[in-house]
């Protein structure tokens, strides 16, 4: 197994994971057959490519009910904290994420899961916290979505912070909370080396100040890179005002071939030739309805990356194209970036091969 330091706390790399490989077509909106099939067997041939590739890490969406249309995008999707046991198991050196949601998990279980496949790993699992947005999948549950964020984020604040003492106390104790009286409470065994990296996706005021108050990583898009630079600068400061100091993490969709022509006309064939419209106009109409990780004001002009990838930040052309693309997001303050290919295991070999030796001669890994 590997050591009890988890990947996600190397300073020396701008870190890069994979998003998404556990969801049916993982983050491309698209009807062509060679579209990612997220069976399990498909997930490990990846987890292995990429631990032997020293990737850094990979992260899961929970999702429970699909997105519609001709493909249900999203439709099956693998629980993450039993992938990310069964990853981490046959994995040596890469970090493996559980992304959970807090309305539908309740924090005891949720911290001596973590533990436990942290023990298993020496040290190797993260934990990403989803306050909740998506309303058809709360009707889905039998849970009633807040209105508002205000709401949401202090039944989160709640909840990871009986986590944390979870994760902290060595004795018995009693929590009466808004949310969760608990008596008697204890969890064993503790994680491997102290507490997981922690991530979360926000995108409201609330949001972020549960994420700059609680995660290592604040996740977010990157629609405009003018406006990122900005935007993560405005997040270290608002974490360092309150004594912390929180990286940010972004996501992009990856379509890298030897010529550029080549990745512009396969980016057009997966999108404007077979792109299911249905199930992205679904997925942005949920966005602008129940959640901020967006910014409203841009949402309604990237329904094309929504069907290229969920909104990831294009990483289209060229092996030399895509390594400036991503040493522009390491310009930009980000501390790394979530991958997404059409298909992961199949097209991250040709990235492996052309791509991280021009990341490793730019001194970003």
């Amino acid at each position: 197994m590997a050591s009890a330091t988890n990947p996600m706390f190397a300073k020396d790399r701008f870190l890069l994971g994979t998003f998404s490989s556990n969801c049916s077509s993982g983050m491309t909106v698209t009807k062509v057959p060679e579209r990612w099939n997220n069976s399990f067997e498909n997930n490990l041939r990846l987890a292995h490519l990429l631990d032997d590739a020293g990737i850094d890490f990979m992260l899961p969406i929970a999702r429970w009910i699909g997105y519609g249309g001709e493909t249900d995008f999203h439709g099956s999707v693998l629980e993450t904290m039993t992938w990310a046991a069964g990853l981490l198991a046959h994995t040596r050196n890469i970090a493996v994420f559980a992304t959970i949601h807090t309305a539908a998990n309740n924090p005891v279980v949720v911290a001596k899961q973590i533990a436990t496949i942290d023990q298993l790993s020496s040290g190797r699992a993260g934990l990403n916290i989803v306050a909740g947005w998506n309303k058809p999948e709360y009707e889905a549950l039998g849970l009633t979505l807040p209105d508002d964020h205000e709401t949401r984020y202090a039944y989160a604040q709640e909840w990871f912070d009986i986590v944390r003492a979870l994760w902290t106390n060595d004795t018995h104790f009693d929590w009466d909370g808004t949310y969760f009286k608990l008596k008697g409470t204890k969890s064993e065994p503790r994680p491997f080396a102290g507490q997981p990296p922690i991530i979360n996706a926000a995108g409201s005021p609330q949001g972020r100040d549960f994420a700059t108050r609680n995660a290592n990583f604040l996740f977010t898009p990157t629609i405009d890179l003018e406006r990122s630079t900005a935007e993560v600068a405005e997040l270290k400061e608002q974490a360092r005002g309150v004594g912390r100091e929180v990286d940010v993490l972004t996501f992009s969709h990856v379509i890298c071939r030897p010529t550029e022509k080549e990745a512009r006309d396969y980016y057009a064939y997966v999108t404007t030739e077979n792109s299911d419209w249905e199930a992205v106009d679904n997925l942005v109409r949920l966005q602008f309805a129940h959640a901020h990780s967006f910014p409203h004001d841009l949402l309604a002009l990237i329904r094309d990356r929504m069907a290229a990838g969920h909104g990831g930040f294009p990483l289209i052309g060229t092996p030399e194209q895509v390594a400036d693309g991503i040493a522009s997001l390491a310009a930009a303050g980000f501390r790394g970036s979530t991958l997404s290919f059409v298909n992961y295991a199949e097209e991250f070999p040709y990235f492996r091969d052309t791509v991280l030796p021009l990341l490793a001669e730019k001194g970003i890994r």
